[in-house]
């Protein structure tokens, strides 16, 4: 009786057991972390994978591309996300702290607009580059400066202090609006600098592209640098900017993807590389492709399956979904490229 009792015991014991595993059993939860200029596109990615994929879960902090690179970095995340690739430094660092190397995966392209709070203006505003590194520089300090007014003709200009807004995290969206700015003007190449946190002498700042969004829409006589989305979900107005071929072109779609298709022919084996004033009629000048951060080798296994199939459906069936959100599609060809590298991740 004695051993029948503990043998009754120990099968409720083991049953029990068995239970509770598959109880805890379900989605299994995917970290990332990153730049803040793709996430409306992101998130929308998320959740319709989950439902094509019930096996994950994503769970992603929008903190600026960054934290992205730190986070990859410290091994905290499954994968990263950021706007500027990683330096060479960056990236030994990250390789030697992982054990693996770390590729930079293009997802979509996307615009850095200009975006302003200015009353009583009856026209789209245009800025030439050199005008806007001077705004920025401090050296335009009012709206109705003969530099403005020269390439806004008949505009109503008002004789207002300009407010400029900037980024105050470690940020994508800096590093390819200082891009633009460095390429137009060797001043503020020198003074502000190339950089997720360059240096800004002037203005305001706010936290990530919904912080600038949120300062401008509030702020009158303001002007910031935002993803398009931010500006076009908030109604806020955005100028049109003069590009190479000196057209002001507004941004859009057709814009960015010009910006890209006129440049993947040049695009390295790294599949990085600066799209910043192309050369080509009706490309918008402040675009960039935006970049997933993942192991090549993932220390879960599991982990590392989930990461390559979305991949795999992002740069396929995903990308439907970048034009509704402001995002421009990858060119065919770079899609491909982008697609063989997925297939090397293990």
């Amino acid at each position: 009786m004695k051993y029948l009792t503990i043998f009754v015991l120990l099968f409720a014991f083991i049953a029990g057991s068995c239970g509770n595993k598959d109880e805890q059993k379900g989605p299994m939860q995917i970290n990332g972390a990153g730049a803040t200029f793709p996430f409306p596109l992101y998130s929308k990615w998320f959740s319709e994978y989950s439902k094509v994929n019930t096996n994950a879960k994503f769970n992603y902090q929008s903190i600026g591309s960054g934290g992205g690179i730190k986070q990859i970095t410290e091994g905290t995340v499954d994968f990263g996300a950021t706007d500027s690739p990683m330096t060479p430094e960056e990236t030994k660092n990250a390789e030697t702290k992982s054990g693996t190397k770390i590729l930079h995966i293009p997802t979509v392209l996307g615009a850095v607009v200009l975006t302003y709070n200015l009353p009583g203006l009856d026209k789209p505003l245009n800025l030439s580059g050199e005008t806007i590194a001077d705004i920025y520089l401090g050296k335009i300090k009012k709206w109705n400066d003969s530099k403005i007014a020269k390439d806004n003709e008949g505009a109503k200009l008002p004789d207002k202090d300009i407010t400029v807004v900037f980024r105050t995290d470690g940020s994508g969206t800096s590093y390819i609006f200082t891009d633009y700015l460095g390429a137009v003007s060797p001043e503020a190449k020198e003074k502000i600098g190339v950089s997720k946190t360059p240096k800004f002498d002037v203005g305001q700042g706010g936290k990530g592209n919904e912080g600038v969004t949120g300062v401008v829409k509030q702020l009158e006589y303001s002007i910031g640098y935002v993803e398009l989305i931010y500006a076009t979900q908030n109604k806020l107005n955005y100028a049109s900017v003069k590009n190479s071929e000196n057209e002001f072109i507004t941004p859009s779609l057709e814009s960015v993807t010009l910006a890209g298709g006129v440049s993947v022919s040049q695009m390295p084996e790294s599949l990085t590389m600066s799209i910043i004033n192309a050369k080509g009629k009706g490309a918008y000048p402040i675009a960039s492709y935006t970049y997933l951060l993942v192991y090549e080798k993932n220390r879960n296994e599991e982990k590392g399956k989930l990461v390559k199939s979305f991949l795999e459906w992002a740069l396929g069936d995903g990308q439907k979904f970048a034009k509704d959100l402001g995002y421009s599609p990858l060119p065919e060809e770079l899609s491909k490229k982008a697609l063989d590298k997925v297939k090397t991740l293990k």
